[in-house]
């Protein structure tokens, strides 16, 4: 191996059913170093640390660990650890109701001559760790005593103490505050300056640039390339993510959208916040008014649109429903005043997929009018039959289960389902993902259509060129936080010089 590298992969590629997930990728790890790995989602961050952990056998190419003679190939973590290769992920896999030092020493403890666990040694064995890394912290008391990130920072301990040359931290920040974001910032240098190499995953751009020395951008399996943190300013990794040329920016004809400013305000947030995802944001929605939310995945787009309608109950501030200040515990409430929503996850929120078109297309009402106010069934057969008509739903019949349909269709029926309830205000987040051009094409003009007959639209969307067509305004959201607004100059460049953080495109 190279001087001062610790881990290269070469050509590692990994297929799914029918989805290649990583295609040739090629990833290098130096000693002392804290590497950021990017991407939005679906780019092959996770399976990529998934091959190098021995979770995955990938089918291509080949993995090498500085000390060790030949290709490595893991089929286990154990596996992994034993070359030098420990992860902590976001959940922290420990035992809370054990001791600090219990937890370092899991597995692995130390024995008295007697062949009992030696609790001395171990305590201070650990404590020794503990002041080592700078992490202030009673051993002996259980791990649950202490927060989140200290936990995590108990779990990177471990790793250490067990000699591991390559750390991976898979989105580590992601329930931490500013203040514990900085604690284990000031850990990840300590170990940094003692020769580890770090391989951070995160979608934070400011922790990326607060704390990173280079950057790996994988975009759909493939390695957009590696960059030194200094080459490559916020605006240009945030093109090599979402795959803009930033240099190319072709304008978007953008349909004739009305000016609806005037129209009366359908939402009004004031100060809302959900605790760990969103800080708190004020956002107006007018009748017949389409806002996009724009960001990178994990900047808080659907937190904010979840926190709204109730999904996750807001812990802050004040929200307005057509001028009226209103409560909203669970989606139920939110639905009861008008509203309906479209979720990013489909299989996982949106289709029942054992259930028909029929039935998924009338849940949504069913659920308005209570358990025991039935909707007909004649009745159901007619919404179902005017749905499935007026959004072009693609079955063989309304009984059909809507698990047999295309990821396209199931979407349309989702959409159908809040359609039946002719909700005034919609939210749509990510309502084109995975579908084709063709569907997307017409569910954008839907969403032009809906706004024109007065319905307000919360428009989310990794795909900014699709936002820009379709949307009045757009909301900038950045790390959890609604960043600023724009309207009179929406165009691609601006827009992604806004997530970006306002620097320039050209230095």
């Amino acid at each position: 191996m190279q001087d001062n590298v610790v881990l290269t992969a070469r050509g590692i590629t990994m297929t799914f059913p029918g989805v290649k997930a990583l295609s040739n990728v090629d990833f290098t790890l130096r000693k002392g170093e804290i590497h950021a790995l990017m991407g939005e989602n679906g780019a092959g961050k996770s399976t990529l640390i998934k091959c190098l952990t021995g979770i995955n056998d990938f089918e291509a190419g080949e993995i090498r660990v500085d000390g060790i003679d030949g290709p490595v190939r893991n089929h286990s973590t154990k596996d992994a650890q034993a070359v030098g290769i420990s992860t902590v992920y976001q959940e922290v896999n420990l035992c809370p109701n054990l001791s600090v030092a219990e937890n370092l020493f899991i597995g692995r403890e130390p024995m008295t001559r007697f062949h009992t666990v030696d609790r001395r040694s171990y305590n201070k064995r650990s404590q020794k760790i503990m002041d080592e890394l700078g992490i202030s912290v009673d051993v002996t008391q259980n791990l649950e005593n202490y927060s989140l990130a200290i936990q995590q920072m108990v779990a990177i301990a471990r790793a250490v103490d067990m000699e591991c040359k390559v750390l991976i931290l898979d989105e580590p920040t992601s329930s931490l505050d500013d203040e514990e974001v900085e604690k284990l910032f000031t850990l990840m240098r300590n170990l940094r300056d003692k020769g580890v190499g770090i391989i951070f995953v995160t979608h934070f751009l400011e922790q990326v640039y607060a704390v990173c020395d280079r950057i790996t951008v994988l975009r759909d399996g493939q390695l957009v390339g590696e960059y030194p943190i200094a080459e490559l300013p916020r605006v240009k990794l945030v093109a090599a993510m979402m795959g803009k040329n930033l240099d190319d920016l072709a304008e978007i004809q953008k349909e004739s959208i009305e000016d609806v400013s005037k129209n009366e305000l359908e939402i009004s947030a004031r100060g809302l916040s959900h605790t760990g995802t969103v800080k708190p944001f004020d956002l107006d929605i007018h009748k017949g008014e389409v806002v996009g939310i724009a960001g990178l995945l994990g900047s808080g787009r659907s937190e904010l649109a979840r926190s709204i309608y109730g999904a996750d109950k807001a812990s802050t501030g004040t929200l307005k429903v057509a001028g009226k200040e209103v409560k909203i515990n669970q989606p139920i409430d939110a639905m009861n005043l008008g509203m309906g929503m479209l979720p990013d996850d489909r299989k996982a929120e949106g289709i029942i997929g054992d259930l028909s078109v029929r039935e998924n297309i009338i849940l949504a009402l069913q659920a308005k009018r209570g358990m025991f106010n039935q909707l007909p069934r004649a009745k159901q057969e007619e919404i179902a039959d005017r749905y499935i008509d007026l959004v072009q739903i693609k079955t063989a019949s309304k009984e059909t289960l809507v698990k047999q349909l295309s990821g396209g269709n199931q979407q349309k029926v989702i959409l159908a389902r809040w359609l039946a309830t002719d909700p005034d205000f919609l939210i749509l987040d990510e309502p084109t993902r995975g579908i084709d051009v063709g569907t997307k094409s017409e569910i954008q003009k839907m969403i032009v259509k809906l706004a024109g007959e007065g319905k307000s639209i919360l428009f989310i969307s990794s795909e900014i060129s699709e936002m820009l067509r379709t949307c009045n305004r757009m909301a900038i959201m950045r790390d959890g936080e609604k960043v600023g607004e724009l309207d009179h100059d929406l165009t691609q460049e601006n827009v992604m010089k806004a997530i970006a953080g306002g620097e320039q495109t050209h230095e």
